[in-house]
Formats: C-alpha cells, sequence, structure tokens
C-alpha cells in the first residue's frame, strides 16, 4: 500500500505558503508477507505466492515473491515455469528450493482493507492506489521532520496491529515518493525534500521513471542512454522527437516535477479480466468460449463498481512466445449491452485466428478483455 502526502502550495495572506509534502506508503510483499504471517512454515524460507507451476509446465505468472525468492531472481510477472527453473537451479545449488502459494485474493483484499483503516487514522485525505500501496495527506505537519515522524508511527502501527511492514518515501511530490518508497525496501523510510529531488534521481536508472518500460528503455539503452542524467541531457524537442508527447512528460519527471494531485477516490480507468489457458491453443471455439466468460465476468464487475455504460473495448491476446499484442476498439455511443460487448470482442478476436494479426499461425497462451471510458 502507498500513502501519499500531499501538501498543496496556498497562500496565505502576502507573503506565507503552504509547503507541500506528499508521502507515499508501500505495503512490503503484500501477497506473500500475508501468507508467512498466517502460515510458520512459511516463514525463512523464499516463497511464491502465483499459478501452480506444474513442475514446470504451468501456465500464468508469479504475483508475489518474498525477498529470499527475489535473491534467486523471481519478480511479480516472473512466468511460472520459469520460477519452478530457477527454484530448480537453487535446488541444485544446495539452497532451498521455492515454496509455491496459490493466489486467495479474497483474503488479501480483507487485510487491505485493515491497513487502510490504520492509515485513514493518521491521515486525513487517502487516496489508495492499488492493493497494497495508497497516496495521503500529510501537509498539516508543516515540515518533513514532523511527516517523517508521523508516517514511522504509522509504520510501527501497522506493524503491531497487523504484522506485516510497509514502506514510505516523503517527497515534493506523488512521483518523488513513490521512487523514495522503494528506495530502502522492506521496512524503509526514505526522505527527499524537494531541493534533492534532482539528485536523488540523477544516478538512477531511467526505468524508475513511470510511462518508461522495457521497451522504451532498451530504445533509449540502444542510444546510450541508461541513467536519468544521460536522459538529461536531451532537450525537450529532442525528447518529443523520440517519444511523442510522452516525451515532454518525461522531461519534467526526470527534472523531479509532478503536480498530480492526491485525490480521496479514483474512479477505475478500466474494468477487465484476462484468463491463461491450460495449454497453448488456436481452437477457435475455445476462444470464443473463453472470450464470452470473460465478456460475462466483466458486464458484472462494471455494474457491481456502479458503472452503467463503457464505450471502448479492448481485447488482449499473449501468444505462446510471450509477444502481448492489444487492439481497440471505441463504440460511437455508450453502452452495457453484453450482445455489444461479445461482439466488438469477437470482431476483434479474429483477426488473430488468421492471417491478418497471427500471419505464423502462433498459438495463443492468454486472452485478456477489458472496458474503458466508463461513466
Amino acid at each position: 500500500m502507498s500513502i501519499v502526502s500531499h501538501v498543496a502550495v496556498l497562500s496565505i495572506g502576502q507573503d506565507c505558503k503552504v509547503m507541500r509534502i506528499i508521502a507515499h506508503l508501500d505495503m512490503d510483499a503484500f501477497f506473500a508477507a500475508i501468507e508467512e504471517r498466517d502460515t510458520p512454515a512459511f516463514r525463512g524460507v523464499p516463497l511464491v505466492v502465483g499459478a501452480d507451476p506444474q513442475g514446470g509446465n504451468g501456465r500464468g505468472v508469479a504475483s508475489t515473491a518474498n525477498y529470499l525468492a527475489r535473491a534467486y531472481g523471481i519478480y511479480s510477472a516472473t512466468p511460472i515455469s520459469t520460477a519452478w527453473r530457477l527454484s530448480e537451479a537453487a535446488r541444485l545449488a544446495g539452497k532451498p528450493p521455492v515454496i509455491f502459494v496459490s493466489v486467495d485474493m479474497h483474503k488479501y483484499a480483507r487485510v487491505s482493507e485493515d491497513v487502510m483503516r490504520i492509515v485513514r487514522r493518521f491521515l486525513p485525505l487517502v487516496e489508495q492506489a492499488s492493493i497494497d500501496e495508497s497516496y495521503g495527506d500529510v501537509s498539516f505537519t508543516e515540515s518533513y521532520e514532523a511527516a517523517e515522524s508521523l508516517c514511522r508511527r504509522l509504520k510501527n502501527a501497522i506493524h503491531a496491529e497487523e504484522r506485516l511492514t510497509a514502506s514510505v518515501g516523503i517527497g515534493p511530490n506523488k512521483l518523488i515518493a513513490k521512487i523514495a518508497s522503494g528506495w530502502r525496501k522492506p521496512d524503509g523510510l526514505t526522505v527527499v525534500r524537494e531541493e534533492e529531488a534532482e539528485t536523488f534521481l540523477a544516478p538512477l536508472s531511467i526505468r524508475v521513471i513511470p510511462g518508461i518500460g522495457p521497451k522504451t528503455e532498451s530504445m533509449l539503452n540502444g542510444k546510450h542512454i541508461k541513467t536519468v542524467t544521460e536522459l538529461r541531457e536531451l532537450t525537450v524537442h529532442q525528447l518529443e522527437a523520440l517519444l511523442g508527447k510522452r516525451g515532454v512528460d518525461f522531461y519534467e519527471k526526470i527534472r523531479g516535477r509532478d503536480d498530480s494531485p492526491v485525490e480521496e477516490y479514483s474512479e477505475p480507468q478500466s474494468i477487465g479480466e484476462q484468463e491463461t489457458f491450460e495449454s497453448d491453443t488456436l481452437d477457435s471455439q475455445r476462444l470464443v468460449t473463453l472470450l464470452d466468460a470473460l465478456v460475462h465476468g466483466v458486464i458484472e464487475r462494471l455494474h457491481h463498481a456502479g458503472f452503467q455504460s463503457f464505450r471502448t473495448v479492448v481485447l488482449t491476446v499473449r501468444f505462446a512466445d510471450f509477444k502481448t499484442t492489444s487492439r481497440a476498439h471505441t463504440l460511437a455511443a455508450p453502452t452495457d449491452n453484453v450482445a455489444m460487448l461479445q461482439r466488438e470482442g469477437l470482431k476483434l478476436l479474429l483477426p488473430f485466428l488468421d492471417r491478418r494479426e497471427n500471419p505464423h499461425r502462433k498459438l495463443i497462451r492468454l486472452l485478456g478483455l477489458r472496458v474503458e471510458k466508463l461513466s
């Protein structure tokens, strides 16, 4: 869970301004930590929460790995078959093998709610960013020293009441606070003041900047740009030429600038579901049957979340070689019609069954469907 504390720059009288401070709280290896807490046999051993590895033939990915498993090279989103092979390599080298545990989202959601209740006792404005992180407003503390003291008390309360650890980053905005929260994991607390932000970012890998993923990183690495300092050598026009409109955004981020507010509630930008096949397939009947199940699941979640309609449909296909492709279509008018979503999903799927989107007839590993532009 992340907590960000935000102090907006507000004028008070003629000369005085309130300092802007953000705090970000991120629970440490959340799913794995809950399993370790609840099952003593899991403590002190490498642990992965995720899909069944099935002796190296399993589908799906690792959802969370504890820090002992991360030492083997297993992280969130590592293919579970790869995690199994890394565990076997460690075992053959005389190290403890990984224990694999299935995901229990209902339990993790309950614990998340309990943690968030603690967070709200300490912070007046909280924005939950995900199941294991949130932002909170600590501007009322009026200093970094007081904000640090408050967040340390919060961390201690979470540990005492839930027997879990969290890492907190405190900075002048959400960007710096989030990066700082990952700086001294697990159980860390890092403070980066406004005047320290650029220096803090300078030596870091460009991957710490939100929005720079593996493909962008690889492209920039090809131009001998690996650190934030090296990326700063490009002008805003050069960044825009390389990365389009995102380049202008990155120009601000790599200088530690971020004006995004802390919001008590953020509506989900999309609602979706996905499923990994037990065996890779191009069987149209299996794919259409799964698509139908995804459609009904998405519509159910849409209504459960309080939304009445969507306008954009997105289909995601992951092939057996892990190449992942998404295709989207935006409707002329909002709808929540099941038949409409089925029809649009099928129109997006069919090209992957022939040469239009799948000229080499690659088998499909995963199918996902989501809706956007919710209302």
